[in-house]
C-alpha cells in the first residue's frame, strides 16, 4: 500500500507542476514581431473573414450564372380529389380508366367524388435567349474579379493598420521612457531646489515651482501608463485577437534606412497596381455586360420543354396510365409598355456613372500619392532637425543646471531648459514614428503594401 500511495503522490505531483508551468507560461506575455502581428491579423481580422466572405458569394454567383445555360428538370407529386366534372373528366382520362358507362349525362352532370395521385417529371432547356445568358455570364466573372481585388485592397489596409498601431505600442512605450526620464530629470531639479533652500541660496517660491513641475512629470508617466495599454489593446483589436490578450513587442522604435521613392514611379505603379482601381475596371466590365443583357432583351427566345406524367388511382403506381408531352417555344416580345427601352437607358446611364467614378477615383489616387509622398519627405527631414535638438536640448540643461546651482540663472530658466529638453525628445520620437507611418502609408496609396514590404520587414 505504501509504494501505492508513493506512485499516485508522485503522478499527482508531476500534474501539479505541469499545471503551474502551464499557468506561468500562459501568464507571461508572448514576444510579438510586427511580421508577426501582419501575419495574425491576416488570419484573424474581422474584416477579412466578411471580405472572403464576399469572395465566395462572388463566386456561387458565377455558379449561379452558369446554370442559365443548363436544362432545369423537376419532379413533383400531387393527391387530388373532388367532384368537379371537368377534373373527373379529365382525371379519368389520365388514368385510362375511361368507359362507356362514364358517358353518362348523370355521372359527367353530377359525377361522384374522384381521387388522383399525379406523378410528374419535367424539364425545360433555354436553347436561345439572344446571348443574354453569356453576357449575364461574364457579368459574374467580372463581378467575382472586383471582389478579388476588394480583398486585395482589404489586406492592405488591414497590413497599414497593423503597422500603424505596432508603432502606436512603440511609440506609446518611448514616450514613457521619456515621461520617467523627465521626472527623474524633474526629481534632481526638485531636490537641488530643496538644498539651495535648506542652505538659505534660495527663497520658498522656487522650491514649490520645482514641486508642482514634479507633479506635472508624474501626472504625464501617469498618461503615458495608460495611452500605453491603449495603443496595445488597439493592436490586438486590428490581430483580431481578445483585447487582453498578452504581448510584448520585441522591436523598438529606432531609425530606419528605407528605399527613397521617386514620385513619378510611385504614381505610375499605384495606377498600374491599386486594387481598389482594379476592381472599378471590373465593375465598368461587368457593366457592359448589363447594357449587353439589357439589349438582349430585345431579341427572340428559343425554349424546349418536355414532361411525363403518371396518373393512379392510388398512391401505390398501378391501375392508371401515363402520358408525355414535349415541344419547343419561340417567344417575342412585342410590346411591354417601353419598360425594356427603359431598363436599357438605366443600364446605360449607371454605366456612364462607373466611367465617371473611375476618373474621379484615378485623379484621388494621383492626390493620394502626392499627399503620403511628400509627408514622407518632411517626416524624413524632420528626423535630422529632431536629431539635432536633440543635444542642443541636453547641452543647454546641463549649462543650466550647472548655472543654477552656482547662483547665476533662477528655477525659471533651469524649468524652461528641462521642459525643452523633455520636448526635443518627444519630438524626436515623433518624428521617428511618422516617418514610419507615413512610408507605410505611401505604399498603401501606391498598392505596393504587404507582409513582404519593407517597412514590415525587421
Amino acid at each position: 500500500m505504501k509504494g501505492l500511495f508513493k506512485v499516485v503522490l508522485s503522478i499527482a505531483t508531476l500534474c501539479l507542476t505541469y499545471l503551474s508551468a502551464s499557468a506561468q507560461q500562459e501568464a507571461q506575455p508572448s514576444s510579438l514581431t510586427l511580421q508577426q502581428a501582419v501575419t495574425i491579423a491576416l488570419e484573424k481580422n474581422p474584416l477579412r473573414k466578411a471580405a472572403i466572405a464576399d469572395t465566395k458569394a462572388a463566386s456561387a454567383g458565377v455558379r449561379e450564372a452558369r446554370s442559365s445555360l443548363m436544362p432545369h428538370l423537376s419532379f413533383s407529386e400531387t393527391a387530388t380529389r373532388g367532384d368537379d366534372p371537368v377534373y373527373v373528366f379529365g382525371s379519368k382520362l389520365r388514368q385510362q380508366r375511361f368507359s362507356t358507362a362514364d358517358f353518362a349525362l348523370n355521372k359527367l352532370n353530377s359525377p361522384l367524388p374522384f381521387g388522383n395521385f399525379a406523378t410528374r417529371f419535367g424539364g425545360s432547356w433555354n436553347l436561345f435567349d439572344s446571348f443574354a445568358s453569356w453576357h449575364g455570364i461574364n457579368e459574374a466573372k467580372q463581378m467575382n474579379e472586383a471582389v478579388g481585388h476588394q480583398l486585395d485592397r482589404t489586406d492592405q489596409e488591414i497590413v497599414f493598420r497593423v503597422v500603424s498601431s505596432y508603432y502606436d505600442v512603440l511609440l506609446a512605450a518611448k514616450e514613457l521612457e521619456v515621461a520617467e526620464q523627465s521626472a527623474k530629470t524633474a526629481n534632481s531639479i526638485m531636490d537641488r531646489s530643496q538644498a539651495r533652500f535648506d542652505s538659505g541660496l534660495t527663497v520658498e517660491s522656487d522650491l514649490l515651482t520645482a514641486k508642482v513641475r514634479m507633479a506635472a512629470r508624474q501626472q504625464e508617466m501617469i498618461r503615458a501608463r495608460n495611452t500605453l495599454e491603449v495603443a496595445r489593446a488597439q493592436l490586438n483589436t486590428v490581430m483580431g485577437v481578445p483585447l487582453d490578450s498578452p504581448f510584448q513587442t520585441i522591436e523598438l522604435l529606432a531609425e530606419r534606412t528605407l528605399p527613397a521613392p521617386v514620385l513619378g514611379e510611385v504614381e505610375k505603379q499605384a495606377l498600374a497596381n491599386r486594387p481598389d482601381l482594379k476592381r472599378i475596371a471590373s465593375e465598368e466590365a461587368a457593366q457592359r455586360q448589363s447594357v449587353s443583357m439589357a439589349k438582349s432583351s430585345f431579341g427572340p427566345r428559343v425554349n424546349a420543354f418536355a414532361g411525363w406524367e403518371m396518373d393512379n388511382p392510388t398512391f401505390v403506381a398501378g391501375g392508371g396510365g401515363n402520358n408525355w408531352l414535349g415541344g419547343i417555344e419561340v417567344q417575342f416580345d412585342i410590346f411591354q409598355g417601353g419598360a425594356k427601352r427603359a431598363e436599357l437607358s438605366r443600364q446605360r446611364a449607371i454605366e456612364e456613372k462607373v466611367v465617371a467614378m473611375k476618373q474621379s477615383a484615378s485623379d484621388a489616387v494621383r492626390l493620394e500619392v502626392r499627399r503620403a509622398y511628400y509627408e514622407t519627405d518632411a517626416n524624413r527631414q524632420q528626423i535630422e532637425v529632431a536629431r539635432a535638438a536633440i543635444a542642443q536640448a541636453q547641452e543647454s540643461l546641463r549649462i543650466n543646471q550647472d548655472r543654477y546651482d552656482s547662483g547665476l540663472t533662477t528655477i525659471t530658466d533651469l524649468l524652461g531648459a528641462e521642459d525643452a529638453a523633455r520636448r526635443s525628445q518627444t519630438d524626436y520620437w515623433e518624428a521617428v514614428y511618422h516617418f514610419q507611418t507615413s512610408y507605410a502609408n505611401l505604399e498603401l496609396a501606391s498598392g505596393s503594401l504587404n507582409p513582404q514590404s519593407p517597412v514590415v520587414m525587421p
